[in-house]
C-alpha cells in the first residue's frame, strides 16, 4: 500500500503492516512482525509510529487519500455518465478492497477499522461525500444529469450504498459485480 509524499522507512513500515494485518489479523500482528516485515529494528520503527494503531490509522488516511484522488480522476475523464460513475465507483474501493476480500481476516480489517480509526473514517467518508456532492451539482448546474434530491443527500446515499456492498459482499469478484450494477444503476437514474 504505497503513499505518496511518505518517507520510505514509513513506507516500508506501512507496506510491512498492511502484510502482517492481511495475513495475520490485527490482533495477531505484533511490532515485531512489522518491523521483521519492514527490514528494522522494534526500536526503529517506534520512531515513525507510536504503535499498531497508529499504524493502521495512517493505512486508513493513505486509503481515503488514493480514493479521493481516484475518484476526482474518474469524474473528470471524458465518457459516458455510467463509464465515469463505474470508474468513481471502482476507485471508491481502490486496490486496498481486493486485498482486504482476498484476507483471511478481512472482516476483522473492517471491524478494526471503526474501532481504531473511527474518527479518520468519519472524515475520509465526508470528504469523499463532499466530492461526489459537488460532482453531481456541477454535472446539474451543466444539464447532464438530474438530481431527485439535494446532491448532498445524493452523494450521502451513494456513499451509503458502496459502503453496504462493502460490508455485504461474499468476496472480491461479488463486490466488483455489485459496484459495476450500482453504478449502472446510478447512471440511468441520473441520466438528463
Amino acid at each position: 500500500m504505497n503513499m505518496a509524499g511518505i518517507d520510505p522507512k514509513q513506507q516500508a513500515v506501512l507496506t510491512a503492516a498492511w502484510t502482517a494485518f492481511s495475513t495475520y489479523g490485527f490482533r495477531k500482528t505484533s511490532m515485531d512482525d512489522i518491523a521483521k516485515g519492514a527490514g528494522m529494528s522494534r526500536p526503529a520503527v517506534y520512531l515513525h509510529f507510536k504503535n499498531k494503531e497508529a499504524i493502521f490509522r495512517t493505512l486508513v488516511q493513505g486509503y481515503y487519500a488514493r480514493a479521493q484522488a481516484d475518484i476526482a480522476a474518474a469524474l473528470a475523464a471524458d465518457g459516458s455518465l455510467g463509464a465515469k460513475l463505474a470508474a468513481a465507483f471502482a476507485g471508491h474501493g481502490g486496490a486496498a478492497m481486493e486485498s482486504m476480500m482476498s484476507s483471511p481476516h478481512g472482516m476483522e480489517l473492517l471491524e478494526t477499522s471503526m474501532s481504531v480509526a473511527g474518527e479518520t473514517i468519519v472524515e475520509g467518508e465526508a470528504a469523499l461525500s463532499a466530492l461526489y456532492a459537488a460532482w453531481l451539482q456541477a454535472e446539474a448546474d451543466a444539464g447532464r444529469v438530474k438530481l431527485p434530491a439535494a446532491p448532498q443527500d445524493m452523494a450521502r446515499v451513494i456513499c451509503a450504498c458502496l459502503k453496504g456492498i462493502k460490508k455485504s459482499a461474499a468476496g472480491y469478484a461479488a463486490y466488483r459485480a455489485d459496484v459495476s450494477s450500482y453504478a449502472a444503476l446510478c447512471a440511468q437514474a441520473l441520466e438528463a
